[in-house]
């Protein structure tokens, strides 16, 4: 490829890379773009201006060998190699060790003086704030073979320049000077609209645990009075009146727990929650929380069943948090698993790690859903199916597993049911490997069944 080839090339990706940051740009004030993506671009961006320059030296390189084919330079070579190194878009330097000019070519960014390059240097031609930092670079160039920095220019400090050195053989110093006024301009307002979005979601999460709080407050009244009038403790309720106060409790407790969901996500992303541990057999809040359930997996049809150790399992972890998890993923898979399906809970320890399962043989979850399961106030599968609930259930499962230094995996495939499982190393002292039952006998006395459907 001709030189005026590859000069043109560099130029297009030098190009090509100010239009990513300006597309990233728009997007991320659309809220189209998450800011997880951004170091990519970012990545992506100085990738293309490193090609830029490299095609820019093959593009010189290139000249040069049709200029200097003889034994005596060529003046018009020498001219057209001039008005290429001056047409390119950034401003090439050699440096002397004090960090003046000895020779400029190229495009001036916007705000530096060429004159004052010369007869200042580089560190004179940065803002005061940004001095310190370029002197660094420059220091770094000489000792370690290169060094970068940016800075706003000392007479346009709206402006910002970046700057990449490499020590030459003879201790000079070669620089490639660019604008990069709109790339740092996109940066600052990314890093704002980033930091003006967390504010907003610790605000959000600040509320939602006040309301949530306030709320439960007279909620409690509600539900106590209810169940008072539910046990008839002054006196017998006739006709439609006992009714409806079962209703009003249990639409009360349902009330409650979903006030419960978001208080305890509110604290969390609000980094409130804190652990209550203590030493306890890891049994008892499973076990509890399938009694709780047991009579919901009877109305919905389903069998329960928990399969537990039968030896003592100590654990070091929060009992509350335990069951909720417990109580949240059997929930889970009640609402998804069709009348006559099956629900399985099962306790495992591998050294000091609890495995607690919950698998079903629901609807199953596809393949596209899997990667949103898990966020919060996020509910997927057909929306027939969306009943009930925050959509905080998986999400606080996550959280809780994550607060004890554990994680949650899902496997699932449509139409085939899903399994849950909660890794956790809470376990003080554990066996090295799942305890077995000796006897088939055995194996069956360690099974707790619920069993679906009402008995005629």
């Amino acid at each position: 490829m001709p030189w005026y080839g590859l000069l043109v090339l560099a130029i297009g990706l030098a190009g090509l890379g100010l239009v990513i940051l300006g597309v990233a740009a728009l997007a991320q004030g659309a809220g189209r773009l998450s800011p997880s993506i951004l170091p990519q671009l970012h990545l992506w961006f100085m990738a293309l201006e490193l090609a830029s320059a490299i095609l820019f030296c093959l593009a010189v390189l290139t000249l040069l060998r049709g200029t200097y084919g003889g034994s005596e330079a060529d003046d018009g070579g020498l001219q057209a190699l001039e008005q290429a190194l001056a047409a390119q878009p950034h401003l090439i330097l050699t440096l002397g060790p004090d960090g003046r000019a000895l020779s400029a070519y190229g495009t001036v960014p916007e705000g530096i003086s060429l004159d004052g390059l010369f007869d200042i240097g580089l560190v004179g031609a940065a803002g005061q704030a940004d001095q310190a930092a370029l002197q660094m670079a420059i220091d770094a160039a000489s000792w370690d073979g290169q060094g970068r920095a940016g800075f706003s220019p000392r007479h346009a400090l709206h402006a910002y320049a970046v700057v990449d050195l490499r020590r030459l053989e003879d201790g000079r110093l070669a620089a490639i000077l660019r604008n990069a006024s709109l790339e740092h301009s996109n940066e600052v307002r990314l890093e704002t609209a980033r930091i003006e979005a967390d504010e907003m979601n610790a605000g959000k999460s600040r509320f939602l645990a006040n309301m949530s709080h306030e709320l439960r407050t007279p909620l409690n009244a509600i539900m106590g009075f209810s169940d008072i009038m539910r046990t008839q403790m002054f006196g017998p309720l006739t006709g439609k009146y006992a009714e409806y106060v079962e209703l009003i409790h249990e639409s009360g407790r349902h009330l409650l727990d979903l006030i419960n969901d978001v208080l305890d996500m509110s604290k969390i992303q609000a980094q409130r929650y804190e652990l209550t541990r203590e030493i306890f057999d890891i049994r008892e809040p499973v076990s509890a929380a399938l009694r709780l359930l047991r009579v919901q997996a009877d109305e919905a049809g389903v069998k329960l069943r928990g399969s537990l150790p039968a030896g003592l399992i100590e654990a070091n972890a929060d009992r509350r948090a335990l069951k909720q998890i417990v109580i949240n993923l059997v929930s889970n898979a009640i609402k998804f698993t069709p009348a006559g399906g099956q629900i399985t809970v099962t306790v495992q320890t591998y050294g000091d790690v609890l495995d607690l399962s919950v698998i079903d043989n629901g609807i199953g979850i596809s393949a596209e859903d899997l990667s949103r399961l898990g966020r919060p106030f996020e509910q997927v599968g057909d929306t027939t199916r969306q009943i009930g609930g925050t959509g905080l259930g998986l999400s606080l499962v996550r959280a809780f597993a994550e607060l004890h230094g554990g994680e949650m995996i899902i496997e699932s495939r449509l139409g085939e049911g899903t399994a849950v499982t909660v890794r956790l190393p809470v376990l003080d002292v554990a066996p090295l490997s799942p305890p077995q039952p000796e006897t088939a006998s055995e194996a069956r006395a360690n099974v707790v069944a619920f069993p679906g459907g009402r008995q005629s």
